[in-house]
């Protein structure tokens, strides 16, 4: 605030206005909002403008509000009618309690409630408001400061009526006859206690896109899940010294300032269980699928503490992308995360729906969710997915660009959420992130209607943590812990392929690789246009079987060599016959890497094709003849070599005599 608007706060707390009065004002320029344009416009005259203030505003503020007008303070209006109606509520020397009944209390009930109001808040004086309030049937509510006692009839009947429903699902389940369950709901009446205990409260004193300043509640926990009294819940994003700023997962149809808030003493938070597989889910994990509920075995919190280093284990088990380009040189293993990156339309989600595709019968649970994207754009995926029977063993959850920013903002962390659902039971689990930048997006939204303080390019100061520690929870498990593995797969978006960018450069830090997709590459005819020399995997050899190790060989180095041979030798006429070769040897391999989408390569294949390649067993073959020539010459080893793929599938392993006898079926298939 400044130093001119707090002398004009400091004038507001001599003057003493009334809470009333500040809350008729702050309503004028509620709903007049016109007011406080024509106040503040130079072109209107002072009189005007003082006509103004003593037909709409109570007498007590009017000297106040023209003293604003003089010094045209006018925009810092409603800052300095929210500070001072913070100051007001906290310097009410008296706790403020509110008892609702429909029997009146006795003289001797109201003595006994004031004693307990002043032992329980240690305040001299307590002043006591009745309500009669017949909807709540009998007893009383009791609301004091930020707390609420709720000894009311009508909530006694709610915990009934769900205590009996809880037992009515659990006996159905268990298939009982209609007898037994009359005798269960008997039972369950008379044993019947009432939940007793106080809940804290706060009241709504802000309200808007999406997000509600609560005044109130003062032991609420960062990330806790409260509910408004209209039954949308929130999750508690800031933590202020008289009020905490929740974001909203839901309409704020009904919403208004004034609102109850109730803790309920749980953190953010999804059902997770086996029924999720083949289901497309929100970011609360409810579906959105059309195909019926989904009963949740466990509640897993959204915000989870990564696994200490002592939990896991190296990552030493090949993740099998399918692609030969990536398989081969970017290695991707169990536990690892990996960045695909690029611009829009270079082909990014299509390597991660074929890394989910390849998953099939390797016994790899898949989670994608998608951030931000259209709604058809994630139809079109689940679409592929249910065409290639990956559904099976699927979750997808969507917070498409029509949902709010909270809901883009929690997306990955309830995926993740599932993810490690699947990983305590000893699964192995790949999620795809699609993608960060969008969610990133969300978050500097959500961030700046909350008032945190914008850093570089508008984001907040937490950026990096937002996605260091979404990611940190990848990793893979010793036998002790459950021997899972959680592979990300986050995907962020470029402008003109800049990877120096802010988000770029955070996510490449926290991730142990990149794959770099080029435009440039993909409008060549390139695809996967995959940058050889700007992509990488720090897991290196450590991710890949010993028999793909050996038949890729120095591949990298060849096509490196290839590329910058090819640069040197553009303006050439002649050229020796070495550097011919060597041009014809990196045009076969990059034709070669070239790959349809939807079509990911089992690993045996792909050990064939590049020990055969790298042997210059393929130097001969048209460049344009390669596709076909590779599909009849797998097709032939699928028919006479059966041999050779056990081999390789079981001991993962090229010997001499394997490859040997790859290099005579190769030649038997020539000849």
């Amino acid at each position: 605030m400044k130093d001119s608007a707090k002398d004009l706060l400091r004038e507001l707390v001599r003057l003493g206005i009334s809470q009333e009065d500040t809350d008729l004002t702050k309503g004028v320029f509620e709903n007049c909002e016109d007011v406080k344009d024509t106040l503040a416009n130079p072109l209107v005259t002072r009189e005007e403008k003082n006509n103004i203030i003593k037909k709409l505003f109570p007498q007590s503020i009017q000297k106040f509000l023209m003293n604003i007008v003089r010094e045209g303070a006018v925009e810092e209006l409603d800052e300095i009618l929210e500070e001072y109606t913070d100051i007001l509520l906290d310097k009410q020397g008296s706790i403020k309690a509110v008892v609702r009944y429909v029997t009146p209390l006795t003289e001797s009930q109201q003595a006994d409630l004031r004693q307990f109001i002043m032992d329980k808040f240690v305040k001299e004086d307590v002043d006591i408001e009745y309500r009669h309030d017949p909807d709540i049937l009998g007893g009383f509510i009791l609301n004091a400061g930020d707390v609420e006692y709720d000894k009311s009839y009508r909530t006694s009947l709610r915990q009934i009526r769900e205590a009996m429903e809880n037992r009515a699902a659990e006996v159905s389940d268990n298939k009982n006859d209609e007898s037994d369950i009359i005798s269960v709901l008997k039972t369950e009446v008379r044993d019947f206690t009432v939940r007793s205990g106080a809940t804290e409260t706060g009241f709504v004193t802000r309200l808007g896109d999406g997000i509600a300043r609560v005044y109130g509640m003062s032991g609420v926990m960062y990330g806790e899940l409260v509910e408004f009294d209209t039954g949308i819940r929130g999750i508690v994003q800031n933590l202020e010294e008289k009020s905490v700023g929740v974001v909203l997962l839901g309409d704020d149809h009904g919403l208004t300032e004034g609102s109850t808030v109730v803790r309920t003493g749980k953190r953010a938070g999804v059902g997770v269980s086996d029924e999720l597989l083949g289901r497309v889910v929100d970011a609360l994990g409810a579906p959105i699928d059309g195909l019926g509920q989904i009963n949740a075995e466990e509640y897993f919190p959204i915000e989870r503490e990564a696994p200490g280093v002592i939990e896991r284990k190296p990552v030493s088990v090949p993740l099998q992308t399918g692609i030969l380009a990536i398989d081969s040189m970017f290695p991707i293993g169990r536990g690892q995360r990996e960045l695909i990156i690029g611009d829009r339309q270079t082909g990014k989600t299509s390597i991660a729906v074929d890394t989910i595709i390849n998953q099939k019968g390797q016994d790899v649970i898949c989670i994608y969710v998608a951030i931000g994207q259209k709604s058809s754009t994630v139809a079109q995926v689940v679409g592929t997915l249910k065409k290639y029977g990956a559904m099976d063993y699927t979750t997808v959850v969507c917070a498409s660009a029509s949902d709010p920013a909270p809901f883009q903002y929690i997306a990955p962390y309830s995926g993740t959420a599932m993810a490690e659902y699947f990983m305590s039971k000893g699964k192995d689990v790949l999620i795809v992130y699609d993608d960060l930048s969008k969610h990133a997006v969300a978050y500097r939204a959500m961030s700046l209607l909350l008032h945190r303080p914008p850093g570089r390019e508008a984001y907040p100061g937490d950026v990096f943590y937002l996605h260091s520690r979404l990611l940190e929870r990848s990793s893979r498990l010793d036998d002790e812990h459950g021997g899972g593995s959680l592979t990300a797969l986050p995907i962020i978006e470029t402008l003109a392929g800049d990877i120096s960018a802010y988000i770029p450069t955070n996510v490449i830090s926290i991730t142990d690789g990149q794959i770099f997709l080029e435009s440039e590459l993909f409008n060549s005819g390139l695809r996967p246009a995959v940058n050889y020399g700007l992509s990488v995997s720090r897991v290196g050899g450590a991710a890949q079987t010993k028999a793909m190790k050996k038949a890729a060989g120095n591949l990298r180095i060849d096509l490196a060599q290839f590329k910058e041979m090819e640069i040197f030798t553009q303006f050439s006429s002649e050229l020796d016959q070495a550097t011919t070769d060597l041009l014809n040897h990196g045009h076969m391999l990059t034709e070669l890497l070239k790959q349809p989408l939807y079509n990911p390569l089992p690993h045996y294949e792909q050990v064939i094709l590049l020990y055969a390649a790298q042997h210059g067993l393929f130097d001969f073959v048209p460049l344009k003849e390669l596709r076909e020539y590779r599909t009849e010459l797998m097709s032939y080893i699928r028919s006479y070599g059966q041999d050779i793929i056990e081999e390789i599938e079981e001991k993962k392993v090229l010997t001499d005599d394997l490859a040997e006898r790859i290099e005579r079926i190769v030649t038997a298939f020539e000849e």
